[in-house]
């Protein structure tokens, strides 16, 4: 267990992936890498990755997905002092299909997770208040009521404690309506300091559509930064009284899975290391696209090294 709290805290949904080896839909893939996935866990790795200590808070079972993830935790570096193993419980998996069009097909099997049973209660009061960021999800608000509920109580705790707050919509359209989904995201936006979404989440919560109207609407709710996520047009970034494109830095993609989540941990990563939030931006941006050139959510996200080498390219 870690003398100190980890810099970064992330609250959500763990899960086991299983991604096809080959393009074509789910009942005709017959291969498939194995994996791990969920947004929050890939963006405490993204910034463990990129330099800074972090932590995870969730609930897995102590079956052998559960396992698996625990032993990923434990070879990234991430602080796992507040992951809760329940006895008997399934921890949920997913599985990744791809197309031609170069868009990919999510199927879960996540109901009842564990870690959909997340409430108020687990949320650890002294370690949020002693994170220097928080990142939260729309997914780990959509998963359950009460994992709702523990969202809101870990950012009304940051708030309180001058602790940031990123938070990333990563909106779900199955996972529940999306007239609860705007009314929740857009709550949560106000209790933010930095906001993540991406350009087809925001324009379906806005109701608006050209970048820089979706990225005005979020930053009207009040966070100091919106990082407006575009992907091979880049980032739309609002911060310090302006708002800049970020080119997105060119690779041939071979799988976007997890691009965003590399984003938000790469960019707080910097962010929390001193850079701008330009610097932090540009830094991010070749992190998310460094992502892209392998398969699955967590093993192409790069080092710091490596986004470094690929910038200076």
């Amino acid at each position: 267990m870690p003398d100190t709290h980890p810099s970064v805290l992330a609250m959500g949904e763990p899960l086991l992936e299983f991604n096809a080896a080959a393009e074509g839909t789910l009942e005709s893939s017959t291969a498939f890498h194995i994996g791990f996935g969920g947004d929050t866990s890939n963006m405490a790795i993204a910034a463990r990755r990129s330099g800074v200590s972090s932590g995870y808070l969730t609930r897995v079972g102590d079956d052998a997905f559960g396992q698996a993830l625990a032993e990923l935790w434990r070879r990234e570096g991430i602080d796992t002092t507040h992951v809760v193993t329940e006895p008997g419980g399934a921890t949920g998996i997913y599985f990744i299909t791809r197309h031609g069009d170069g868009k990919h097909a999510f199927t879960y099997r996540r109901a009842g997770s564990p870690a959909s049973r997340l409430t108020p209660d687990d949320v650890p009061l002294p370690a949020v208040a002693a994170a220097r960021l928080l990142h939260i999800s729309g997914i780990t608000q959509a998963i359950s009521p009460s994992a709702c509920d523990a969202a809101f109580h870990a950012m009304e705790t940051a708030r309180a404690h001058s602790t940031l707050v990123s938070y990333d919509p990563n909106h779900r359209p199955a996972l529940w309506p999306t007239a609860r989904a705007r009314a929740i995201v857009m709550r949560s936006a106000e209790l933010a300091d930095i906001v993540l979404p991406n350009l087809d989440e925001g324009r379906l919560l806005t109701g608006v559509c050209e970048p820089a109207d979706v990225l005005a609407e979020f930053a009207a709710r009040g966070p100091a930064i919106v990082a407006l996520k575009m992907g091979a047009d880049g980032v739309l970034l609002g911060a310090e009284g302006r708002t800049t494109h970020v080119p997105a830095h060119r690779v041939v993609p071979t799988d976007a899975t997890g691009a965003g989540d590399t984003f938000d941990g790469a960019f707080a990563a910097r962010l929390l290391d001193g850079d701008s939030p330009l610097e932090a931006a540009r830094y991010a941006v070749i992190a998310a696209a460094l992502t892209t050139t392998g398969h699955g959510a967590v093993g192409p996200i790069p080092t710091a090294d490596a986004v470094r080498r690929a910038g200076a390219a």
